[in-house]
This record gives C-alpha cells, structure tokens and sequence, in this order.
C-alpha cells in the first residue's frame, strides 16, 4: 500500500495534541470537532478494465485511471453535561453537505489535523443519537462522516478546446496562467508557524511575509493562533501551490 500524500506543514507542531479541523475553503471558516477520531480510514485504489481475448483462462487489464481517495472518520459528541442539544455542535458539519448559491456546489474542504491535511468534499454524514434527556432532546451523538479527495483543475475554452493542468503540457498551463487563472492555497496554523516560515515554504522567500498578511487582513502579523486558516497567495506565474508536489 503506497503511504498517504498527505501534505506535510512546514513547521513542527508544539507538544499539545493536535485538534482535528473542518475547513471552508470558500469563507475561511474552521469547524473544530469536539474530540479527535479515534482512527482514520483512507480508500484508494485504481481503475482497471478487462481486455476480452478469445480463448484465454484470464483477460488482460488495461490501467484507466487512478480513483480519487475518501478519507472516512467516526466523530464523537457529548453535551450531556450541559444538557445543550448536541445537533448544535454537529449541524455545522453536516451543513457542509448544502450547495453554495454563489458556486451551485458544495463548498471544497480542507481536513486538518496538524501535519495531516486532506482537500475534500463532504460526500455522507451519518448521524447516530445514543443518549437524550427526558424531554427527548438528543446529548451524544456519532457522526460518521466520508471525505472524497478534491482535484483542483484550472480549466479555459478557446474556440471549443479545453485547456487545463494536467491534460497539457507545462507551457500551456504557464500560458493559462499569464490569462488570470490562479488558485490559493488554505493552510491551518500549527505550534511554531511564523509567516516568513510559511513565505519561505509556500511562496519560496521568507521575505514575502506580507503578502500572507495581506490576503488574511492580518492587523498583528506576530499573533498566530493555533487552528487559524490562513489564506496563501499563489506565487505569480505559478498555479496550485502546495509543499511538496503531487500532494492536495
């Protein structure tokens, strides 16, 4: 089984736990869960077809094409204690589901939990209630949620041709884009994250600090917290950005 591509932050976290996060990529919203999955289960796989061959025991397989990983994970809630509904806390998550009026999808995710961070959609949120007060208001519940592996493709039509990474060569995907199309990248703020660390990480110039700061309307560019999404610019001239490529 090849390892996981997750990408990989380029700081250290601190010595406290790492808190798993939601991510709304389109607002910058980060939905924290109540506690971590106790285990995460990552599906991939690739696509084979049969080549029918008269007279042979086994037909041969031609590759297709590789399937898009789904990241599947059980998430704990309880507010037995307070007595609160506990679909306050899983609504949110489950909200992720709905289609975005400005896109007519749903909003694109970033699944983070310190040095592992997945792009995705949300594809099934099952809900399991197994305690209630007795007015019949459910405390705990389970959310079995299935993540898919989201691929950003830029894509442009010129006279009924589509264009777009990673069906072309590099050079038309530079010329896609000198026309405009740039994407950014979500990164969730681990122990230890500077901006000239992240500058120098994503944007390869540790002196480029402020065009993180910019694009997050950062007043205090010193006071990063941990669990804060920031938004990092493409470099110019450069398309989906990410440490390490091939990684969401």
């Amino acid at each position: 089984m090849t390892q996981p591509r997750f990408a990989a932050a380029p700081v250290p976290a601190g010595n406290g736990l790492a808190k798993a996060l939601l991510v709304n990529t389109t607002t910058g919203a980060g939905l924290p869960v109540m506690y971590n999955p106790e285990e995460l289960v990552l599906d991939q796989g690739n696509a084979f077809a049969e080549i029918p061959v008269p007279g042979l025991n086994a037909s041969p397989v031609q590759y297709i094409r590789g399937r898009a990983r789904t990241l599947s994970m059980d998430l704990f809630f309880d507010s037995y204690e307070t007595g609160e509904d506990v679909r306050a806390h899983t609504a949110p998550i489950v909200a992720l589901l709905d289609v975005a009026p400005q896109t007519q999808a749903p909003p694109v995710l970033l699944f983070s939990m310190g040095r592992l961070q997945f792009q995705c959609v949300l594809v099934e949120a099952a809900q399991r209630f197994t305690m209630f007060l007795r007015d019949g208001t459910p405390v705990r519940s389970t959310l079995s949620v299935k993540l898919h592996e989201f691929v950003r493709i830029d894509l442009r039509t010129e006279q009924g041709v589509f264009f777009g990474s990673p069906v072309l060569s590099g050079a038309v995907n530079a010329a896609g884009t000198a026309v405009g199309i740039t994407t950014h990248t979500i990164h969730v703020v681990a122990g230890g994250d500077t901006l000239s660390g992240l500058a120098a990480a994503f944007l390869g110039d540790p002196a480029r600090w402020r065009e993180i700061a910019q694009a997050n309307n950062l007043d205090d560019p010193f006071a990063l917290r941990t669990g804060q999404p920031l938004v990092i610019p493409a470099p110019a001239g450069a398309g989906p950005v990410s440490p390490g490529r091939g990684q969401p």
